[in-house]
Parts: structure tokens; sequence; C-alpha cells
């Protein structure tokens, strides 16, 4: 154990968006409820001093515990919410938890500013997570190419609707186009291969913000697909229990995102899974990707979240395991390591240590 209680901070879009849902929130309020402090910073609160200090104006909850996701969320919402100009700089570990995707129209500087500003707080020495040089490489979806040619599903990523066309005509006509910077299933389209004109509608809807991906129709799709959280490149075990479920849509949609609908179920990984995560490690590792999520249609990688990987509360509802505990004991042992190193590590080897 350290000598004294983490001072973590979490980095979200905007803490007005935040959702009692939210793997960040479960983080926070574990973290509290074991007697550690916590900020949470949207990507537009930065400040950077004259000095050369990164500071930051940060919600900070005003309760020592709180008994369930919502009341936190209640505190951090509420009118009189305790918003404070902090020191980053002071913090131990901050965590990057905000979704690219979701600044794509409004506000398309807010992430790449705010990795700029994670960049200038690890040079000071604080923990960041995910590492934030790799997590600019990683702001979209060109990053999954760079895993294993085995993982991924053939994929094509075009803006030439011709090309695409040509891609699905090649897979039998049938396919997956969305976009490349994009989450939670937005506008993602499924061609089962009688789409016929629908198909240039499709295309025309996504390269109409940039460019798409199309990818290999999966058959196992139809029964959903696995999430499989990883922690320092492993899967994330606790207590011999996996941090994994299966999400499914019974309503017809294809998309099995919680967000467009879908739904869950405990389930373990299976052989493939296991396999595709030992595949991905090295990668994961060398880029300092401390929690990933691995989205898995039966022996392929669908994507790799290393934005804001969630679940951890549908993880924890569904086995009963203290996941969440288990990751605000692992930074504590990351901080101690790098106390005793006095400065020795780079911030990649203690994010995956």
């Amino acid at each position: 154990m350290i000598d004294r209680p983490l001072r973590l901070g979490f980095v979200v879009n905007d803490v007005a968006t935040e959702k009692d849902n939210y793997t960040t929130i479960r983080l926070a309020r574990t973290a509290i409820n074991r007697g550690h402090s916590v900020a949470l910073i949207g990507l537009e609160d930065f400040i950077y001093d004259p000095s050369g200090v990164v500071h930051a104006r940060a919600h900070l909850p005003r309760r020592d515990a709180y008994d369930d996701d919502a009341a936190l969320l209640d505190d951090l919402h509420d009118d009189d919410a305790r918003v404070e100009r902090i020191n980053v700089e002071e913090l131990d570990v901050l965590m990057l938890r905000s979704d690219p995707a979701e600044e794509a129209v409004d506000r398309p500087w807010a992430p790449n500013s705010a990795l700029l500003f994670a960049q200038l707080v690890v040079a000071r020495g604080v923990i960041v997570l995910n590492d934030p040089i790799h997590l600019t490489d990683a702001s979209n979806k060109t990053y999954f190419q760079h895993f294993p040619e085995e993982v991924r599903p053939v994929t094509c990523i075009s803006r030439d609707a011709e090309q695409i066309k040509a891609f699905i005509a090649d897979q039998g006509g049938r396919g997956v186009i969305k976009p490349l910077q994009g989450s939670g299933g937005q506008g993602v389209f499924v061609v089962n291969g009688d789409g016929g004109a629908n198909v240039n509608q499709m295309i025309d809807a996504v390269i109409r913000d940039g460019y798409a991906i199309a990818q290999e129709y999966l058959p196992k799709a139809v029964d959903g697909d696995l999430r499989l959280l990883t922690l320092n490149g492993r899967p994330l075990q606790v207590d011999g229990r996996y941090a994994c479920f299966r999400r499914y849509n019974d309503s017809g949609d294809a998309r099995s995102n919680i967000s467009a609908g879908g739904k869950v179920e405990l389930a373990e990984p299976d052989a493939d899974a296991l396999r595709l995560a030992e595949l991905v490690a090295p990668k994961l590792v060398r880029d300092g990707m401390y929690l990933a999520g691995l989205d898995i249609v039966g022996d392929k990688l669908m994507e790799v979240n290393v934005d804001t990987p969630g679940g951890i509360n549908m993880a924890e509802e569904l086995t009963g395991v203290d996941f969440s505990g288990h990751i605000i004991n692992d930074l504590a042992r990351k901080v101690r390591l790098r106390n005793e190193y006095r400065g020795n590590l780079t911030n990649v080897e203690l994010a995956m240590l």
C-alpha cells in the first residue's frame, strides 16, 4: 500500500454529458469510496499557465462515499457542484476517458488538444493512462490495421464510393460499412447481399463525413459480439472471473452496441477470444494501452477500443466481481513503483507493469 490516498484525475468529453452507466463514473466512485481523491476534467478545461504549469477547471466530488453511481453523478451535475482550479501536475494518475468520435462535428479540435496537455503532464511525472503519445496515433480506426492481419477482418478504407462497392462485390455482396471515426455503433451499415440501390445510400451517408471502412461480413455477428476487457495488455481477470460479456441485439438491428439498443449477458472468453487477446497483447503493451476493450466475433476482432473502453459496470453486475476495485488497487501499485524508481521508468513502462 502507498502511505497516502491517491490523487486521481479523469479526463472526459464534458462532465455535463457523463452518464451513470459509464465506466469512468464507476471507477471514480470506487476510488472515492476507498478514500482516494478524484477530479473530473472536461476536454476544454485545461489551462497552461505562463509559469509553465498545467492547471484545469475540475469537478470535485463533495462527499467521502456514494451509495451508487447515480448519486455521484447527481453530485457532479448539481447546480452547486464543486468546481475548482487544480494543479494537474500534482495528480498521481490521469486517466484519459474521452471519446474522440463525439467531438468530430462540433469540437474536432478538442481531443487532440487534450492529448497534448496530457503529454505535458507526463513530462512532469504524472502517470497518464492510456499513454497519450500513442493515443494520438490511435485517433481513428486505422490504428486497428497495425495489429496482426490474422486477427482482423478483410478491410478496405476509402472515400471512393466505387472502391467500396467493388470491395462489397468481391465479398459476395455482403459486408459492413462504417465511419473511420466513430463509436457506439453510429453510422454502421450491414450489407446483406440484397442491398441494391441502398448500398449507394449507405456509402454516401458514411463518406459524407470522411473516410469509410468496409469490412467482410462475419456470419457469427448475427449472435452479437464478445466484449473482453484487458488490463496491462492481458485479459482482465479477478478471482478466476473474466471481465467479459456478450452483447447482442434481438430487435433486428445488426448493431450490438449498448448505445444502439444492445443487451448484455454473461459470457466466458473461449479459446478463440483468448488467442486473439494473446496476439494483440504485444502491441497494446508497446503502446502503453493500459485499459482496452476487445470486440470479438468468432475468431476475428471487430475493433480494439483504447479511448473509452467501457463495460466495467456491466461486468461487475453480471459477475458480482469487483473489477473496478482491482483497477484502483493496480493504480496504487503503479504509483508506488513510480515513487520507488524516482523517475527512472517511462510512462509506457509504468502503464503496462
